[in-house]
């Protein structure tokens, strides 16, 4: 009887211990698996978590209705931000945001959330998202430790399924394990509040999800770690090193770029250019970054900058020039530029401080029309350069200071500048002057006021976009 007994307990403690098995075994699949791969060491400049979305579900799944979760620990007093560096469905359409933790564990304090809009598209049962390319970064410039992030792990040299990414479907948990040690962080809303309302609400995920930018637009608040960040070129700038003018011909260098934290900026990081001087050639750099693959012709031109009237360091005085211009490649025998070009000390025998706005036809033959503002800029300004219906006009938070029509409407696809250059060396000792600019918008099909152009950006950074491109290339 004792052997007997035994025996039913050790098969009933053997079907106990089979269970989890069994069970995992006959669970019904996810409805999504979040695949990851690791792309930078432990130690980094950047985190580089590449993810990508799978459809296990047997059904079509909206991607505005997946939400992913990259869960990590902040190192030094810099919060962490965010880049997209490529995406399938196009960086953007893809939304991300940094969030602090409500129960923060050892391994996790923070998460980055992964969003898309409606027109990201959907998955067919079994289908892929592509490989999503993803930075976090710190705008100081200080190094991570990926060692105690929780969703990292170097093993992931290749796509494999990580339960330490979460995935959300319509606001359910549908994939990974929440980090434990408190209250588990609530599982993502739909994209818009009435579709949360309720389960039969659900079945309009269409509307609910985040609506893609209008077509035809730019935008960038500048989130880059610094020159040589490759979603920088993979949003359409590039840092000038090459060789020629303005200025002080063949100093353009990678090293006057830079993308510092300012709390008091939309997004909370701007685009700097330095340029620095002892007064020879030799110790001289400038900054410039512009577009390149974009085409740009008509319609509004806006950047939110910070003029400066005297240096950073070093003693004042510089011919300094910090820009913000439209121009097509000079060897086209129909031309187009359009400038907006401070002087806080004047320059070419003419005084400062001075905004000169001059729309170019012909450099080679000196055919522009220009006018000079003369007062001071010193500070943030909203610039507005808008051309339609065969009129360019230049603006200044709102107020119009040039207009030019006929031969000198654009005629030929510009890119867009923004750089910061020495006139001239008339002195001698070390000095630097800082240009900032804390974002860009552009509208291809119409020419908007100052108030419009707020609205517009105001609307795309309140809904979490920081780079968004619908002009027909990415």
């Amino acid at each position: 009887m004792a052997k007997l007994l035994l025996l039913v307990i050790a098969v009933a403690a053997g079907g106990t211990a089979l269970y989890p098995t069994w069970r995992d075994a006959h669970q019904p699949p996810p409805a999504l698996t979040i695949r990851y791969k690791a792309g930078a060491p432990a130690t980094a400049a950047a985190s580089r978590p590449w993810l990508e979305v799978v459809n296990t579900s047997g059904k079509r799944v909206r991607l505005g209705d997946v939400a992913m979760r990259y869960y990590y620990t902040e190192d030094g007093s810099s919060p962490y931000t965010f880049n997209c560096v490529q995406a399938s469905m196009g960086c953007s359409n893809l939304i991300g945001k940094t969030v602090a933790m409500d129960a923060p564990t050892p391994t996790a304090d923070h998460y980055l959330q992964i969003t898309f809009t409606a027109a990201a598209g959907t998955l067919a049962p079994g289908a892929k998202s592509g490989a999503i390319g993803l930075q976090l970064y710190r705008p100081d410039g200080g190094k991570l430790n990926q060692g105690n992030d929780r969703s990292f792990s170097p093993a992931h040299d290749t796509f494999q399924a990580s339960k330490l990414v979460t995935g959300y479907l319509d606001g359910r948990h549908v994939w990974g394990d929440e980090p434990s040690g408190g209250a588990a962080a609530p599982t993502p809303a739909p994209a818009s509040a009435s579709a949360s309302a309720s389960a039969s609400a659900r079945g309009s995920a269409a509307s609910a999800a985040r609506p893609a930018a209008p077509s035809g637009i730019m935008f960038d608040d500048f989130h880059y770690s610094g020159p040589h960040d490759p979603a920088l070129r993979a949003h359409g700038w590039l840092v000038r090193t090459s060789e020629g003018g303005p200025g002080i011909r063949n100093t353009w260098s990678a090293d006057g770029v830079s993308f510092p934290a300012d709390k008091d900026a939309l997004g909370g990081q701007v685009l700097q250019l330095r340029a620095a001087t002892d007064g020879t050639k030799q110790g001289t750099s400038q900054a410039e970054v512009h577009t390149t693959g974009i085409k740009f012709l008509t319609g509004t031109f806006a950047a939110r900058i910070h003029f400066t009237d005297s240096p950073t360091s070093g003693g004042n005085g510089d011919h300094i020039n910090e820009s913000f211009y439209m121009i097509s490649p000079h060897h086209l025998a129909r031309y187009s530029e359009l400038d907006n070009e401070y002087q806080p000390n004047g320059g070419w025998g003419a005084p400062g401080p001075r905004l000169d706005t001059t729309t170019w036809r012909s450099v080679a033959d000196g055919d522009r029309v220009t006018r000079a503002t003369t007062s001071s800029l010193n500070g943030w300004h909203t610039m507005v350069t808008t051309a339609a219906h065969g009129v360019v006009t230049y603006s200044l938070d709102g107020k119009v200071l040039f207009r030019t029509s006929g031969a000198y409407y654009p005629t030929e696809d510009m890119s867009v500048n923004f750089n910061t250059w020495f006139v001239d060396l008339p002195f001698t000792g070390k000095r630097t002057w800082d240009m900032q600019v804390a974002w860009f918008y552009h509208n291809a099909k119409q020419a908007q006021s100052l108030s419009q152009v707020q609205k517009a950006v105001r609307g795309l950074a309140g809904n979490g976009t920081s780079y968004v491109n619908t002009l027909g290339t990415s």
